[in-house]
């Protein structure tokens, strides 16, 4: 049976809005779209909603600033552009909520902020803190400083990772298309409208692309990857258009606009959550069949004798993957040996541990509680 789109009692919402959605062709700021933004915020806000904004264009208003036609490709290029840039939104952003008495402080993060769990909380304190105080957090990667290895990649991640950190309800992405289709329509006239998703299969996920325009970083496929962050949470993502009117209210109000991703049915705790979603992957684990299906069926942990394999070289503490025979990944977990101890502890039998190692602080490699199903 389809859900009804019945959103009046959502409260806390993270509203992400694109590069394309808030700059010209040029690249420059496109002040009339920004604006309409924040007066539909605005409104919403003044009812008592709590909204957050993960907004991209710091790159594309540093391009405008420096006259670049197009999107930098190296890092420190990127970076520079953001430093100038950055300020610029912010300062473009200020102005305009503060003329409905809003307002607005500035949080940037990288993805250290999520896979450090002590940051990870810090974050989201900060955060609720200010939803408390009535503050509107303006949200975007810290562009400035990231580098590849720390970097979400684009803002639908960071939006998603936001909506899980603070327990928000709905994520609603803003894009330069109003929804998705069974194929881009600005280049397939044939292309299907889809309305709702009630699960990302492999059929739906050929139909995503490469990035969307040629000053922002995401595509289709990061929106996947976003409503499968957030649907793990219990909360609902929305894809509709930018430039539609009213847009914001219109969702909320249950109108058929856009697209919506409905939420699994079974959800995730926050902590296993922060596992799953929140961690970087330092190293893989390859285990045997017997391991896999304890760990599938039978809700075990992971001991040394089911591991055939080691990759990586982490530490303990880290996330690691849980490869199954045939290469696919069935879990993820933090585990309690280095990788050089569980390369030298696999295949053995929990009693032979402490005879090879000197000693055996854990019988488990990665125990249940820290451990997350994919």
């Amino acid at each position: 049976m389809a859900r009804k789109r019945e959103f009046g009692h959502v409260k806390r919402i993270v509203i992400k809005v694109g590069t394309s959605s808030l700059t010209h062709k040029t690249g420059k700021l496109n002040l009339g779209q920004m604006e309409k933004l924040v007066r539909e915020m605005a409104d919403l806000h003044n009812e008592g909603r709590e909204l957050l904004l993960v907004t991209s264009g710091a790159v594309g208003a540093g391009m405008g600033r420096l006259g670049w036609k197009t999107r930098p490709k190296t890092i420190p290029e990127k970076q520079a552009c953001a430093a100038v840039g950055q300020g610029l939104l912010l300062q473009v952003y200020e102005n305009f909520f503060s003329q409905y008495g809003i307002t607005v402080g500035q949080v940037l993060l990288t993805r250290d902020d999520f896979a450090d769990r002590r940051r990870f909380l810090n974050a989201r304190n900060t955060l609720l803190t200010l939803l408390r105080l009535g503050i509107l957090p303006i949200i975007n990667e810290n562009d400035t400083v990231a580098v590849d290895e720390i970097r979400f990649g684009d803002n639908d991640t960071l939006s998603a990772l936001v909506t899980n950190l603070i327990d928000a309800e709905m994520l609603l992405i803003l894009s330069d298309v109003d929804g998705l289709y069974t194929a881009d329509p600005r280049k397939d006239p044939a292309a299907r409208f889809i309305p709702e998703v009630e699960k990302i299969t492999p059929e739906l996920e050929a139909v995503a692309g490469g990035a969307g325009s040629a000053t922002g970083s995401g595509g289709m496929v990061t929106k996947f990857q976003a409503a499968q962050i957030v649907g793990q949470a219990g909360a609902v993502m929305v894809i509709a258009a930018a430039a539609a009117d009213n847009v914001l209210r219109r969702v909320l109000a249950g109108e058929e606009i856009g697209t919506v991703f409905w939420p699994a049915e079974r959800h995730l705790k926050g902590r296993k959550r922060w596992i799953l979603f929140g961690t970087t992957v330092q190293g893989k684990i390859y285990v045997d069949e017997g391991a896999a299906r304890a760990l599938r069926e039978e809700g075990r942990s992971l001991l040394p004798s089911g591991i055939v394999g080691v990759e990586g070289d982490f530490e303990a503490g880290h996330a690691v993957s849980i490869i199954a025979p045939g290469g696919r990944e069935i879990a993820r977990g933090l585990v309690n040996y280095a990788a050089a101890e569980v390369d030298r502890m696999k295949g053995l039998k929990t009693r032979e541990i402490a005879a090879l190692m000197g000693q055996q602080p854990y019988d488990e490699v990665v125990h249940r509680d820290n451990l997350v199903l994919t």
